[in-house]
C-alpha cells in the first residue's frame, strides 16, 4: 500500500521542448542538460533532481553558477526554466541585463502598488524566453531563463509593463527555439 501511495505522488510528465537562448537550454529533457555541462546531479527528494554546472557564460557575461530543476527522481521529466547565480558577487548579474538593455530588450516589476513584488522581466519581440532577476533576495541573487510558455512564473502586468519599458536596438540573433530530439 506505501508503495502505491509513494509512485501516486510522483509527477510524471514527457520532458518540455527544447529552447535555448544564449547557447544554452532554458528548457528541455535530462539529456539536453547534461549535453551543456550540466552534470552534477543530486536529489533532494524523491520525485526531483538538481543538475548543476559551474562557469556558464551568457550573452558574453560571466562565468556564473547554474543550475536546472528536473521533475521526476531520475530527471525524466525535464526542466522548464534555468538559474544562474554568481557565488560572491550579488551585483554580477546585472552584467547580463545591461547586455540585455543594449539589444533592445524591454523590462517591467512585478512590485505591486504597495512597493511589492520581487522580479524584474526582460522581454524581447521574437525571443523565445523571458528573462527575470531578483530584486528582493535572501543569500544569492539569482536569475532565471524562462521560456514563454512557462506560465507558472509571475509576469508584470500590462500597465507596469509600459510604465517601465526601456527601449533600444540590438541583435537578435541570440535566441532559437528547437524541437527536443
Amino acid at each position: 500500500m506505501l508503495g502505491l501511495l509513494v509512485t501516486g505522488c510522483a509527477p510524471t510528465r514527457p520532458p518540455p521542448p527544447r529552447v535555448i537562448f544564449g547557447g544554452i537550454p532554458a528548457s528541455g529533457s535530462l539529456r539536453d542538460a547534461q549535453k551543456a555541462g550540466f552534470t552534477t546531479c543530486f536529489q533532494p527528494d524523491a520525485v526531483h533532481m538538481r543538475c548543476s554546472r559551474h562557469g556558464l557564460m551568457l550573452v558574453g557575461t560571466g562565468p556564473y553558477e547554474a543550475a536546472v530543476d528536473l521533475v521526476g527522481g531520475d530527471g525524466s521529466g525535464g526542466f522548464d526554466q534555468v538559474t544562474l547565480w554568481h557565488k560572491t558577487d550579488q551585483y554580477a548579474v546585472y552584467a547580463i541585463t545591461d547586455v540585455l538593455e543594449k539589444q533592445g530588450w524591454k523590462h517591467c516589476s512585478t512590485a505591486t502598488a504597495g512597493g511589492g513584488g520581487d522580479q524584474i522581466i526582460y522581454t524581447r519581440a521574437g525571443a523565445p524566453v523571458r528573462v527575470s532577476m531578483d530584486l528582493s533576495y535572501w543569500g544569492s541573487r539569482r536569475l532565471r531563463v524562462i521560456p514563454l510558455w512557462n506560465k507558472k512564473e509571475p509576469v508584470c502586468q500590462a500597465a507596469t509593463s509600459a510604465a517601465r519599458s526601456v527601449t533600444s536596438t540590438g541583435d537578435p540573433s541570440s535566441a532559437r527555439t528547437s524541437a527536443a530530439p
